[in-house]
């Protein structure tokens, strides 16, 4: 089933530490609503049917994302808003924007939560708007954003506390948490296939991963084009058709290290995205990668 990001705009009311989104493209870009919607429609001809409404903080323009959530609906996409809450610092206005959402069709709520959003947003904020979700039958999960240090012990206790359907989410290290320090991992050796969700930008660029794909400035790797020149069904026929894409989605990231060189040590203590980066950011190893995707690394299966 093709799903894909949708980044309405880059703009937020606040300014995360962690912030993967920032940095990846220029500040405060926003796409005319007669232009969304027009994408909108595009998408559901290329038999899209999922967008998860992203990038900057969504529901700072409400209006526009409830109303391209109802054309959404009417084309029979199922739909996920990514919020960081900001919004509901009362059970009333809480429900003022769920009713709104969920009266156009909105399919699912993703909330934003960590100890890095929750320096800007009281957490109180996050429960108001869960409760608002079950309250009016909109399904919901809150977005555990985690480096897994015991700093974060007490915000997940929270969550429990509250009773509140969450998932932890690793942080990314990229955009302002490029810097951030590296606790050290114990794990197991995990074949890591991502679905690399496409995202497609508030500049109209389209990228095949919706994570840290558009930090890869070395090689551009991720960057499908720009649908003023191409068509969205082009666009994600070219993410769908790329080898080395499929690699990623089907014999994963580890994999694809090994074969490259990477010890098994490495390869376990790379955190999200940035093993990815390693192999793909690369000009000389991804024209490597590329040359062999057909042949030595397809055959790089148990």
């Amino acid at each position: 089933m093709r799903t894909i990001a949708f980044g309405y705009s880059t703009q937020c009311n606040i300014k995360c530490e962690h912030c993967v989104a920032a940095d990846a493209i220029p500040q405060n870009v926003k796409m005319e609503l007669v232009q969304a919607k027009e994408l909108i429609a595009d998408l559901a001809a290329a038999q899209v049917r999922g967008i998860s409404f992203t990038a900057g903080e969504p529901l700072i323009f409400l209006d526009d994302i409830a109303e391209l959530v109802g054309l959404c609906h009417d084309s029979g996409m199922y739909t996920r808003v990514v919020t960081n809450s900001f919004w509901a610092k009362t059970p009333e206005r809480a429900d003022g924007c769920i009713t709104k959402l969920k009266g156009k069709g909105l399919s699912q709520l993703r909330l934003s939560y960590s100890r890095w959003h929750q320096k800007n947003i009281d957490r109180q904020n996050i429960v108001n708007a869960a409760r608002s979700c079950q309250k009016n039958g909109l399904d919901y999960f809150v977005s555990f954003v985690t480096d897994f240090s015991e700093l974060d012990d007490t915000f997940e206790g929270y969550l429990r506390e509250e009773g509140l359907k969450f998932f932890p989410e690793p942080v990314i290290f990229a955009g302002r948490a490029h810097a951030f320090e590296r606790m050290p991992l114990h794990t197991d050796y995990q074949a890591n296939c991502c679905p690399m969700n496409p995202y497609l930008a508030p500049t109209l660029d389209m990228y095949a991963c919706c994570d840290a794909g558009s930090h890869f400035t070395g090689t551009h790797f991720f960057h499908l084009g720009n649908v003023k020149d191409r068509s969205v069904a082009e666009l994600l026929k070219k993410s769908e058709s790329n080898s080395l894409y499929n690699h990623i989605r089907n014999l994963g990231i580890s994999a694809i290290a090994s074969f490259a060189g990477f010890s098994a040590r490495d390869i376990v203590q790379y955190r999200k995205c940035e093993l990815c980066e390693k192999l793909f950011n690369a000009p000389e190893l991804l024209e490597r990668l590329e040359q062999e995707a057909a042949t030595g690394l397809k055959s790089w299966y148990r």
